[in-house]
């Protein structure tokens, strides 16, 4: 009916017209009269019932530009309109459906329209954009509820990232996360090692608690990465990771037994140990504090020997002419294993002066045993006789000296070069080697004690030309080592070993050789630095007796140019503090200036400590920036053009092309890394003259670490006791053990639970270069004891052992000194020019005018690197301007003191360059002055 009347003109009766005067105004309305009046809120009364809503709308909200639809569905309704923001949505923007109910057979509408973004952008109200339907029946009509519709959206930024931890076990985690602003409020969700976290299955874990992560009591499984995701019907936001590390501090097992007193008799010592395993330290946590080993005092009883009380009186004479006596051993009786007397407890004898008549004999048989006797006698005078003849006879034949040995003329000479690991340490006592051995033979006048030089021409392809020796007297040749012998041979490339440091720390007592430096030779006010003026010429730099040195080429710093250049060694404490377990493998080592500009690499020589072992150590290197911060390089192992790194035993040869303050870092990532560590040990009296102290240091296997050592010694007045020796310190946790053993029981003690001391593995491993050591007091039980001889042992608990001996006297006239071998370079701290290098320039550029060349049968550059053991990272020779060039600048750094030219003779020879030959090497530029110097030295 109102349909019908929203279309056709009114009723011309006035009670039909006025029942449906508010409809037609209406429906005008709707259709968009805008002079007509708002619809009514009510329709006059009529029979039925009010509508009644079957779905209301709901709140909406707007992703992106798509709009949204509201509905509505009410019975019985007659029509169903919206209304938004207080205002009537117009007609032409409803869709309208009607359908009968069924069961009451009432009418039933649904209406649906849509709102776009636009609307609910411009409207500008004081609440949100909001929705409802109005619904009329002949009763009246029925208002649905608000549906209010926004822009849905979420932020990208988190109010609060979660933030990393580390708890210990057992305790509680709490990681806050704020997610980002958004309609409508994001859910939260966490993610462990990107795995979504059920609470529900984990009843340790909360995540309900306004959007933070609960975890009770922390696992060790509850390490990882933790990741806050927030997400709407818009999108889903990702937080920063936080990392939660739950640790274990360590806990000591139980004590073990106590041991059995390790006096046999009086007062002694036991023992008992635990270990940090109960638990063990785990992801960082704090080792065990306190002691591992306790000891304390025992008693033990001490063996009692026996001895015999006094002979009892003899017994009355028996029948057979003797009478006897007896004696006991109880006085003492033998107790706690002791020996039982010596000797028979019963003795018996004549008691009639031979005068017994069972004891005479006929006269016959006396003459008989007297007749034996006298024959026997004459015998032994005969054998005497002849002896005592012989052995003066054999007096004039002893020592028959070969005159041949004294005469004049040419003899062969045999020269033999030393074992490898001896190479450079001289001891006529030493026995030859022979094998591995070269022999040379060349006449030698053994008569004339002028010097003879004998010659042979010799190329450097040829490894094994004849040796030239310049003898000072023929009375001290021996064997090819000599005191005073000038050696200019050349040794194969086996004979010398590659490594800077490697003969480092060789010593031999009473050794009088030209290349031993004596502890006294070493400056106790040197500094740590050396500087030069360079040019265009290069030249080389050495700290002193550290095996530090920098390398710079020819024609690295422009012509005409000249700067000051200096190479130190940190002396204070490292600014450079490694994370973890992460150690620091040599000195901190500065060249500069900083402003200086190279055009070709130099090289940069820095000893280490690590054995090396790529499957056991990660070594990178570290370079400090102006703003007192470290930061990483590159890894030794690692392929970059920026730098080249070559890792020998003992020592890191750098290719750099910048000058500032470098260090090497050292990972450990297993626990076999080992790092070597000299044991020395020291001794000097105390200011109590019965006491002499006992210094072990345990430093790194460097040699400015025992420089170091030897010159805070000198300014104490310590002596070296014995020769250091090598100990091997691996990365697994156990401790070092530090033990004074053998102390003579008589002459001196060693003071009460001070004779072993254990150092953490922590102390060790991960503290600063510094050496450490450990003091042992020992007190004479007389002036007059002068010697002493103990053993020291340094171990690690199931690891490598080493055991000095020491034996010496503790009054400095008699003292013996103990010399020790190192490369004394402290005369040539610095050498500028041709001087600095071991390969002639002209032959240099030879080489490098032939290999840099490509070459079909590949018998370039690269075949040059490989013959040198360079196998690694040629991708940074081949953007050199010179690849060669810089192959033989690093061969200079890594042969500085050997000089081992035959190696690189060989390793030409056997590309087959022989076209390139440099054996046009004339002997002036072989014997210059410091070329010998290095030769003659080992170098």
């Amino acid at each position: 009916m109102g349909r019908g009347a929203a279309r056709s003109r009114c009723p011309p009766r006035l009670e039909r017209w006025l029942l449906l005067l508010g409809l037609c105004g209406w429906t005008a309305a709707l259709r968009g009269n805008d002079n007509s009046e708002a619809l009514p809120e009510s329709i006059p009364s009529a029979p039925g019932t009010l509508p009644h809503f079957m779905e209301e709308p709901d709140d909406a909200y707007i992703i992106k530009s798509n709009p949204i639809v509201l509905r509505c569905k009410a019975m019985p309704a007659m029509q169903i309109f919206f209304k938004c923001n207080g205002e009537w949505v117009h007609q032409n923007e409803h869709v309208s459906e009607e359908s009968m109910d069924e069961t009451t057979g009432l009418k039933v509408r649904e209406v649906f329209i849509n709102v776009t973004r636009q609307q609910v952008e411009d409207f500008h109200g004081p609440e949100d954009y909001w929705c409802q339907c109005v619904a009329w029946s002949h009763l009246g009509t029925s208002k649905s509820r608000k549906a209010s519709v926004r822009i849905a959206y979420l932020r990208k930024n988190f109010e609060q990232d979660p933030q990393g931890k580390e708890v210990p076990i057992e305790g509680m985690i709490v990681l806050h996360c704020r997610p980002p602003e958004g309609v409508p409020a994001a859910e939260v969700e966490w993610l462990k090692n990107e795995e979504p976290i059920d609470s529900n299955l984990d009843e340790n874990i909360d995540t309900r608690a306004d959007h933070n992560l609960i975890i009770r009591q922390a696992r060790l499984s509850d390490s990882g990465n933790y990741t806050c995701m927030a997400a709407n019907i818009v999108a889903k936001r990702r937080s920063m990771s936080a990392t939660v590390v739950v640790y274990v501090n360590g806990g000591w097992s139980s004590w073990t037994e106590w041991s059995n007193c390790n006096a046999r008799c009086g007062r002694g010592w036991q023992k008992r140990s635990r270990t940090c395993t109960n638990p063990a330290p785990l992801n960082g946590g704090a080792f065990c504090e306190g002691m591992s080993v306790q000891k304390i005092t025992c008693t033990s009883l001490c063996p009692v020997d026996g001895s015999w009380e006094v002979w009892s009186e003899w017994s009355v004479c028996s029948p057979e002419c003797e009478h006897l006596r007896v004696r006991e051993c109880i006085a003492p009786p033998p107790r706690n294993g002791g020996k039982y007397c010596e000797g028979v407890s019963q003795e018996s004898e004549n008691c009639t002066e031979g005068l017994c008549i069972q004891d005479i004999e006929t006269a016959s048989d006396i003459a008989l045993y007297s007749g034996l006797g006298a024959a026997v006698i004459a015998v032994a005078v005969l054998v005497v006789g002849v002896t005592l003849y012989r052995r003066s006879q054999s007096e004039y034949g002893v020592d028959v000296i070969d005159s041949s040995a004294l005469t004049g003329g040419f003899q062969t000479f045999n020269f033999k070069t030393v074992r490898q690991g001896n190479s450079l340490l001289l001891n006529s006592s030493m026995q030859p080697d022979l094998t591995v051995s070269r022999t040379y033979s060349g006449p030698i006048c053994l008569q004339d004690p002028i010097d003879k030089e004998l010659m042979t021409e010799s190329s450097l392809f040829n490894p094994l030309s004849d040796i030239k020796v310049k003898v000072q007297s023929s009375f001290m040749v021996s064997l090819g080592v000599t005191e005073r012998a000038e050696y200019h041979g050349k040794a194969h490339s086996g004979t010398f070993p590659h490594g800077n440091n490697r003969a480092f720390g060789t010593i031999q007592a009473r050794n009088k050789a030209t290349y031993i430096q004596n502890l006294s030779s070493i400056s106790t006010t040197s500094e740590l630095k050396t500087t030069a003026i360079f040019g265009h010429l290069g030249g080389r730099l050495v700290v002193p007796n550290t095996g530090v040195s920098l390398l710079i080429p020819h024609g690295a710093i422009p012509e005409e140019s000249s700067w000051e250049i200096y190479l130190a060694i940190t002396q204070k404490e490292s600014s450079l503090e490694p994370e973890g377990t992460d150690v620091l493998l040599g000195p901190e080592v500065t060249c500069g200036p900083s402003e200086v500009a190279v055009s070709t690499p130099f090289a940069l020589t820095i000893p280490h400590c690590a054995q090396v072992n790529s499957e056991h150590w990660n070594i990178h290197l570290k370079k400090r920036t102006q703003q007192g911060k470290w930061e990483e390089v590159m890894s030794v192992e690692e392929e970059t053009t920026s730098c080249y790194c070559l890792l020998d035993p003992y020592a890191c040869h750098i290719l750099l092309n910048s000058f500032g303050t470098y260090a090497l870092i050292g990972e450990p990532i297993s626990d076999c890394a080992v790092r070597q560590l000299k044991v020395a040990v020291f001794g000097c009296l105390s200011c109590n003259s019965l006491d002499y102290n006992l210094r072990v240091y345990c430093m790194d296997n460097t040699p400015c670490a025992f420089q170091e050592v030897v010159s805070d010694e000198k300014l104490q007045g310590g002596q070296l006791l014995e020769e250091p020796k090598l100990l091997h310190f691996k990365g697994n946790t156990f401790s070092l053990q530090i033990s004074v053993l053998d102390i003579p029981p008589f002459l001196w003690r060693i003071k009460p639970f001070t004779a072993c001391q254990e150092v953490p593995f922590s102390r060790v491993w991960c503290s600063s270069p510094k050496p450490l050591h450990c003091a042992f007091s020992l007190e004479r039980y007389s002036p007059a004891t002068t010697q002493l001889a103990c053993k020291v042992c340094v171990r690690q608990v199931k690891g490598h052992e080493q055991v000095l001996q020491i034996q010496t006297s503790i009054l400095e006239n008699e003292r013996e000194t103990i010399t020790f071998f190192a490369h004394d370079d402290s005369n040539f701290p610095a050498q500028m020019g041709p001087k600095a290098f071991k390969i002639p320039y002209s032959i240099r550029q030879r080489i490098c005018a032939t290999f840099d060349t490509p070459n079909a049968k590949g018998k370039d550059w690269q075949m040059l690197a490989q013959k040198n053991s360079i196998n690694r990272n040629l991708s940074y020779f081949a953007t050199q301007s010179s690849p060669s060039a810089v192959i033989l600048d690093l061969w200079e750094a890594r042969h500085q003191h050997d000089g081992d030219l035959d190696s690189l003779a060989c390793a030409l020879e056997e590309i087959g360059r022989t076209h390139s030959k440099i054996s046009d090497i004339t002997e002036t530029e072989v014997e210059e002055p410091d070329f010998n110097y290095s030769r003659q030295n080992g170098l």
